[in-house]
C-alpha cells in the first residue's frame, strides 16, 4: 500500500477475500493486491487470510478479516456517482444480488452489510439547485425512491 494518501479498510469476519473478489468483478479499473496470511500463534489459524489489498475503480481497499466483533452500518456508506440509467441499474443490481438490500434514496446494501449510495452525477446539482421549488421537488422526488430514477428526477425538477 502506498505511504501517502487515504485506503478504505473494511473489517469483515472471515469474508475478506470473497468481498474483495466480489468487488473486483463488479467495479472497472479494479484489481487484487497483495494477500497476508495469520502467522502461528495468531488469533486466526495459521494460513488464513488476514488482509487483501484491493483496488475497486481505481479506489485503494484493504479488507481485513479480523472478527466478528465489529459490523457495517449506515454511518458509513460509499458513493457511486452515475453518468446514466443504465450505470445506476449495473450497480444498484450487482450489489444487491445474493443477498443484498435495498433501501431507501439510492441506498443499499451488499451481501456484506456494506452500505453504499448509487446515485446519478446531476443529483446534487438539482437538489441544490438556487430555485428553491426546482430543489424541493428533486428533494421530494428522491425521498420517495428506492433505486433513483434519473427520468423522474428529472420531471421533478423540471415541474412536469
Amino acid at each position: 500500500m502506498a505511504s501517502n494518501g487515504f485506503t478504505t479498510c473494511l473489517w469483515f469476519d472471515t469474508q475478506a477475500e470473497e468481498a474483495a473478489d466480489f468487488y473486483v468483478s463488479v467495479f472497472k479499473n479494479s484489481s487484487i493486491g497483495r494477500t497476508a496470511r495469520y502467522p502461528e500463534g495468531s488469533m486466526r489459524p495459521a494460513g488464513t487470510v488476514m488482509t487483501v489489498e484491493f483496488t475497486a475503480n481505481g479506489h485503494p481497499f484493504l479488507a481485513l478479516n479480523g472478527g466478528p466483533q465489529f459490523k457495517f452500518n449506515e454511518a458509513i456508506s460509499l458513493m457511486i456517482f452515475c453518468e446514466d440509467q443504465e450505470e445506476i441499474d449495473y450497480y444498484w443490481n450487482r450489489l444487491i444480488e445474493n443477498g443484498g438490500e435495498p433501501g431507501p434514496c439510492g441506498w443499499l446494501k451488499d451481501r456484506y452489510g456494506v452500505s453504499w449510495q448509487v446515485i446519478p452525477d446531476s443529483l446534487d446539482a438539482m437538489t441544490s439547485d438556487p430555485d428553491p421549488a426546482k430543489a424541493s421537488r428533486a428533494t421530494q422526488a428522491m425521498l420517495s425512491m428506492g433505486k433513483l430514477d434519473i427520468a423522474a428526477l428529472k420531471k421533478a425538477y423540471d415541474g412536469e
